[in-house]
Protein backbone atom coordinates (compact mmCIF):
# COMPACT_ATOMS: atom_id res chain seq x y z
CA UNK A 1 0.00 0.00 0.00
CA UNK A 2 1.63 3.52 -1.13
CA UNK A 3 1.84 6.13 1.76
CA UNK A 4 0.20 9.69 1.74
CA UNK A 5 1.96 12.89 2.62
CA UNK A 6 -0.20 14.94 4.93
CA UNK A 7 -0.17 18.64 3.53
CA UNK A 8 1.89 20.91 6.12
CA UNK A 9 -1.03 23.19 6.79
CA UNK A 10 -3.35 20.29 7.99
CA UNK A 11 -0.23 18.82 9.85
CA UNK A 12 0.52 21.45 11.82
CA UNK A 13 -3.12 22.13 12.61
CA UNK A 14 -3.39 18.77 14.53
CA UNK A 15 0.14 19.55 16.05
CA UNK A 16 -1.46 22.74 17.70
CA UNK A 17 -4.52 20.76 18.51
CA UNK A 18 -3.03 17.98 20.33
CA UNK A 19 -1.88 20.63 22.77
CA UNK A 20 1.68 21.00 21.43
CA UNK A 21 4.09 24.05 23.15
CA UNK A 22 4.11 27.30 21.32
CA UNK A 23 7.59 27.35 19.65
CA UNK A 24 10.71 29.02 21.39
CA UNK A 25 10.79 32.86 20.82
CA UNK A 26 13.80 35.38 20.39
CA UNK A 27 11.61 36.94 22.95
CA UNK A 28 11.66 34.18 25.28
CA UNK A 29 15.71 33.98 24.57
CA UNK A 30 15.88 37.68 25.68
CA UNK A 31 13.49 37.36 28.55
CA UNK A 32 15.40 34.38 30.24
CA UNK A 33 18.74 36.52 29.23
CA UNK A 34 17.91 39.34 31.39
CA UNK A 35 18.07 37.74 34.59
CA UNK A 36 22.36 36.94 33.58
CA UNK A 37 23.76 39.29 35.76
CA UNK A 38 27.33 40.92 35.07
CA UNK A 39 28.96 40.09 38.85
CA UNK A 40 30.63 43.46 38.34
CA UNK A 41 28.45 46.10 37.09
CA UNK A 42 25.40 44.15 38.77
CA UNK A 43 23.23 44.90 35.64
CA UNK A 44 21.74 42.27 33.05
CA UNK A 45 24.02 41.49 30.15
CA UNK A 46 20.84 42.14 28.00
CA UNK A 47 21.17 46.23 29.29
CA UNK A 48 24.70 46.08 28.96
CA UNK A 49 24.79 45.60 25.33
CA UNK A 50 26.68 42.27 25.91
CA UNK A 51 24.25 39.76 23.49
CA UNK A 52 25.40 40.07 20.10
CA UNK A 53 22.87 37.98 18.60
CA UNK A 54 20.32 35.40 18.91
CA UNK A 55 19.64 33.16 16.73
CA UNK A 56 16.73 29.80 16.17
CA UNK A 57 16.98 27.31 14.43
CA UNK A 58 13.73 25.53 15.23
CA UNK A 59 14.34 24.37 19.01
CA UNK A 60 17.58 24.83 19.20
CA UNK A 61 19.63 28.61 20.57
CA UNK A 62 22.36 29.92 19.54
CA UNK A 63 23.82 33.30 21.17
CA UNK A 64 26.58 34.93 20.59
CA UNK A 65 27.62 37.80 23.57
CA UNK A 66 30.47 40.16 23.02
CA UNK A 67 32.23 42.57 26.09
CA UNK A 68 33.75 45.81 26.25
CA UNK A 69 37.24 44.83 25.77
CA UNK A 70 39.39 41.22 24.66
CA UNK A 71 41.11 41.20 28.27
CA UNK A 72 37.89 41.32 30.03
CA UNK A 73 38.87 39.24 32.99
CA UNK A 74 38.59 35.27 31.75
CA UNK A 75 36.73 34.51 35.23
CA UNK A 76 33.95 37.25 35.14
CA UNK A 77 33.82 36.22 31.04
CA UNK A 78 33.59 32.60 32.16
CA UNK A 79 30.36 33.10 34.85
CA UNK A 80 28.38 35.31 32.58
CA UNK A 81 28.61 32.68 29.80
CA UNK A 82 27.80 29.76 31.53
CA UNK A 83 25.13 31.73 33.24
CA UNK A 84 23.29 32.64 30.24
CA UNK A 85 23.77 28.73 29.07
CA UNK A 86 22.32 27.66 32.32
CA UNK A 87 19.31 29.83 32.05
CA UNK A 88 18.14 29.01 28.67
CA UNK A 89 18.83 25.28 29.01
CA UNK A 90 16.23 25.70 31.73
CA UNK A 91 14.02 27.15 29.22
CA UNK A 92 10.59 25.05 28.24
CA UNK A 93 10.92 22.94 25.21
CA UNK A 94 14.42 24.37 24.06
CA UNK A 95 16.39 22.10 22.37
CA UNK A 96 20.13 22.82 21.82
CA UNK A 97 21.83 25.48 23.09
CA UNK A 98 25.08 27.03 21.92
CA UNK A 99 26.47 30.03 23.69
CA UNK A 100 29.64 31.57 22.36
CA UNK A 101 31.87 34.35 23.46
CA UNK A 102 33.47 36.30 21.03
CA UNK A 103 36.64 38.08 20.57
CA UNK A 104 37.78 37.58 23.92
CA UNK A 105 41.47 36.78 24.16
CA UNK A 106 40.32 33.31 25.87
CA UNK A 107 36.85 32.42 23.75
CA UNK A 108 38.30 29.14 22.30
CA UNK A 109 38.81 27.98 25.72
CA UNK A 110 35.66 29.05 27.12
CA UNK A 111 33.74 28.32 23.97
CA UNK A 112 35.18 24.65 24.28
CA UNK A 113 34.36 24.65 27.81
CA UNK A 114 31.08 25.39 27.45
CA UNK A 115 30.28 23.07 24.71
CA UNK A 116 31.72 20.40 27.17
CA UNK A 117 29.75 21.35 29.87
CA UNK A 118 33.49 21.35 31.77
CA UNK A 119 32.57 23.73 34.48
CA UNK A 120 35.46 26.28 35.46
CA UNK A 121 37.62 24.15 36.83
CA UNK A 122 37.36 21.78 34.23
CA UNK A 123 37.64 24.55 31.52
CA UNK A 124 41.02 26.65 32.83
CA UNK A 125 42.71 23.36 34.52
CA UNK A 126 45.91 24.60 36.75
CA UNK A 127 44.73 28.17 36.02
CA UNK A 128 41.47 27.92 38.20
CA UNK A 129 42.25 27.90 41.90
CA UNK A 130 38.93 27.66 42.73
CA UNK A 131 35.37 27.53 41.84
CA UNK A 132 33.72 30.69 40.93
CA UNK A 133 30.97 30.43 44.05
CA UNK A 134 33.03 32.32 46.02
CA UNK A 135 33.69 35.32 43.24
CA UNK A 136 29.99 35.64 42.86
CA UNK A 137 28.76 35.93 46.67
CA UNK A 138 31.65 38.51 46.97
CA UNK A 139 29.96 40.61 44.15
CA UNK A 140 26.43 39.83 45.46
CA UNK A 141 27.09 41.22 48.64
CA UNK A 142 28.70 44.27 47.06
CA UNK A 143 25.81 44.70 45.21
CA UNK A 144 23.73 45.12 48.11
CA UNK A 145 25.86 47.30 50.00
CA UNK A 146 25.15 49.57 46.50
CA UNK A 147 21.76 49.06 46.54
CA UNK A 148 21.73 50.00 50.76
CA UNK A 149 23.60 53.08 50.08
CA UNK A 150 20.95 54.47 47.44
CA UNK A 151 17.85 53.63 49.23
CA UNK A 152 19.55 55.65 52.64
CA UNK A 153 20.91 58.25 50.55
CA UNK A 154 17.31 58.71 49.21
CA UNK A 155 16.01 58.45 52.40
CA UNK A 156 18.20 61.11 53.80
CA UNK A 157 17.81 63.49 50.90
CA UNK A 158 13.96 63.21 51.29
CA UNK A 159 14.32 64.40 55.13
CA UNK A 160 16.68 67.11 55.92
CA UNK A 161 15.93 67.45 59.10
CA UNK A 162 17.75 64.43 60.38
CA UNK A 163 21.01 63.79 61.20
CA UNK A 164 23.03 61.40 59.56
CA UNK A 165 23.13 59.15 62.40
CA UNK A 166 19.18 58.62 62.39
CA UNK A 167 19.82 56.09 59.89
CA UNK A 168 20.68 53.41 62.19
CA UNK A 169 17.24 53.27 63.08
CA UNK A 170 15.59 53.04 59.91
CA UNK A 171 14.08 49.90 58.74
CA UNK A 172 12.98 48.36 55.41
CA UNK A 173 9.42 49.41 56.61
CA UNK A 174 10.47 53.14 56.38
CA UNK A 175 11.61 53.22 52.98
CA UNK A 176 8.81 54.21 50.17
CA UNK A 177 8.09 51.27 48.19
CA UNK A 178 9.97 52.51 44.96
CA UNK A 179 12.40 50.93 42.44
CA UNK A 180 15.54 51.44 44.93
CA UNK A 181 13.57 49.64 47.74
CA UNK A 182 12.76 46.68 45.02
CA UNK A 183 16.00 46.61 44.31
CA UNK A 184 17.48 46.77 48.07
CA UNK A 185 14.58 43.74 48.53
CA UNK A 186 16.24 41.49 45.68
CA UNK A 187 19.52 41.83 46.64
CA UNK A 188 19.04 41.27 50.44
CA UNK A 189 17.31 38.14 49.43
CA UNK A 190 19.88 37.20 46.87
CA UNK A 191 22.54 36.96 49.62
CA UNK A 192 19.93 35.45 52.69
CA UNK A 193 19.15 38.58 54.51
CA UNK A 194 15.80 39.81 56.16
CA UNK A 195 13.44 40.96 53.71
CA UNK A 196 10.52 41.55 56.41
CA UNK A 197 9.94 45.16 57.45
CA UNK A 198 11.25 45.33 60.69
CA UNK A 199 14.75 44.93 59.44
CA UNK A 200 17.49 47.56 59.93
CA UNK A 201 18.25 48.74 56.55
CA UNK A 202 22.01 49.64 57.66
CA UNK A 203 23.85 46.15 57.76
CA UNK A 204 27.08 44.72 57.51
CA UNK A 205 26.98 41.79 54.95
CA UNK A 206 26.14 39.22 58.03
CA UNK A 207 23.09 40.96 58.73
CA UNK A 208 24.15 42.63 61.78
CA UNK A 209 23.23 46.57 62.03
CA UNK A 210 25.50 49.12 62.51
CA UNK A 211 25.32 51.45 66.51
CA UNK A 212 25.08 55.14 65.56
CA UNK A 213 28.67 56.01 66.27
CA UNK A 214 29.34 53.92 63.15
CA UNK A 215 27.17 55.12 60.73
CA UNK A 216 29.54 57.51 59.34
CA UNK A 217 31.93 55.28 58.43
CA UNK A 218 29.82 52.24 56.85
CA UNK A 219 28.01 55.21 54.54
CA UNK A 220 31.23 56.44 53.04
CA UNK A 221 32.25 52.50 52.61
CA UNK A 222 28.72 51.81 51.38
CA UNK A 223 29.52 54.97 49.44
CA UNK A 224 32.49 53.99 47.83
CA UNK A 225 31.30 50.57 46.75
CA UNK A 226 28.61 52.10 44.98
CA UNK A 227 30.69 55.01 42.70
CA UNK A 228 32.91 52.14 42.08
CA UNK A 229 30.43 49.56 40.80
CA UNK A 230 28.45 52.79 38.67
CA UNK A 231 31.98 54.36 37.67
CA UNK A 232 32.59 50.71 36.09
CA UNK A 233 29.62 50.29 34.31
CA UNK A 234 29.64 53.96 32.51
CA UNK A 235 33.27 53.12 31.82
CA UNK A 236 32.23 49.75 30.39
CA UNK A 237 29.62 51.18 28.35
CA UNK A 238 31.27 53.51 26.41
CA UNK A 239 34.24 50.79 25.99
CA UNK A 240 31.51 48.62 24.28
CA UNK A 241 30.59 51.14 22.46
CA UNK A 242 33.60 52.25 20.78
CA UNK A 243 34.88 48.66 20.28
CA UNK A 244 31.35 47.35 18.16
CA UNK A 245 29.73 50.45 16.82
CA UNK A 246 26.27 50.47 17.12
CA UNK A 247 26.12 48.65 20.32
CA UNK A 248 24.88 51.62 22.02
CA UNK A 249 21.03 51.37 20.92
CA UNK A 250 21.62 47.72 22.77
CA UNK A 251 22.17 49.55 25.82
CA UNK A 252 19.19 50.36 28.60
CA UNK A 253 19.91 53.69 30.75
CA UNK A 254 21.33 53.01 33.80
CA UNK A 255 18.74 53.26 36.46
CA UNK A 256 20.95 54.60 39.27
CA UNK A 257 22.96 57.25 36.68
CA UNK A 258 23.14 61.02 37.96
CA UNK A 259 22.29 59.45 41.06
CA UNK A 260 22.38 62.06 43.79
CA UNK A 261 25.74 61.74 45.76
CA UNK A 262 25.82 60.41 49.47
CA UNK A 263 28.61 63.19 50.10
CA UNK A 264 26.35 65.72 49.06
CA UNK A 265 23.87 64.73 51.35
CA UNK A 266 26.12 64.61 54.13
CA UNK A 267 27.17 67.92 53.66
CA UNK A 268 24.10 69.23 53.72
CA UNK A 269 22.63 67.54 56.91
CA UNK A 270 26.09 68.46 59.01
CA UNK A 271 25.18 71.96 58.16
CA UNK A 272 21.49 70.92 59.37
CA UNK A 273 22.99 69.93 62.94
CA UNK A 274 25.55 72.30 63.07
Amino acid sequence: MGTTTMPAAVAATLHWEAGAPEPLTEGDVLRALDSVIDPELDEPITDLGFVRSVTLTGASVEVHLRLPTSFCAPNFAYLMASDAKDVLTALRNVGVVTVELDDHHDSDIINSGLAANAGYKGTFLHEAESDLDELRATFQRKAHTAAMERSLTAFLRARPELAETAVANVVLGDLPDDSAKAALLRRRATIGLSTVDSASVLVDDSGSPYPAVSVALALRRARSTRISIDGNAHFCRGLLATRYPGSEVDQLPRAEENFFPLSSVIRTHKRKIA
